[in-house]
């Protein structure tokens, strides 16, 4: 099982660089091919983020509060918490194995400090969810979509600068 899975994970990440780069000289005289795979793997991402979002709060929970015992869950609250369980694990799949290759950090190590990142992401999707959502009055797929702008800029530069930044100069060609 052991080998079938390192085989999996060697076909899935192989496959996901080859269309990147396949796609990459349509934008070479705009980015740095690193940028472009970060940018490439994030939209693709965000983009499941979003649908992940859209589809919980207007399916799912079809718009309605969440009862959990004593606890009620707003429905763009309940939505972000699904689509984060699904697009968190990607993300990290994503950004270790596509993006950000070569590094002497241990996979456990990163995932913690992924994982803290991420926090910070979760805090501010929930304040700016609230903002928009409770106090601005916005439909909650276009607050969604808004709060992401915000949130990609902190990730990128929390992911680029600590998660998986370089050890020593020459790891990681300039973002």
């Amino acid at each position: 099982f052991k080998l079938f899975m390192l085989k999996l994970h060697d076909f899935i990440s192989k496959l996901i660089l080859d269309l990147i780069d396949w796609v990459y000289p349509l934008f070479r005289k705009l980015m740095p091919i690193h940028t472009f795979r970060y940018a490439a793997c994030g939209g693709g991402n965000t983009v499941l983020d979003i649908l992940g979002f859209y589809l919980s709060y207007n399916f799912l929970f079809q718009k309605m509060p969440i009862h959990i015992g004593w606890l009620t869950i707003s429905p763009h609250i309940a939505s972000f918490m699904v689509s984060f369980c699904l697009t968190f694990p990607i993300g990290f799949y994503l950004s270790r194995y596509v993006v950000f290759q070569v590094t002497a950090v241990k996979k456990t190590a990163q995932l913690l400090k992924y994982f803290l990142v991420v926090l910070g992401c979760i805090l501010l999707n929930y304040i700016f969810l609230k903002l928009f959502v409770d106090y601005l009055s916005w439909y909650a797929t276009p607050a969604k979509i808004v709060t992401t702008f915000f949130v990609v800029i902190f990730s990128y530069t929390s992911q680029k600068n600590y998660t998986f930044k370089a050890t020593h100069s020459g790891d990681i060609e300039a973002i």
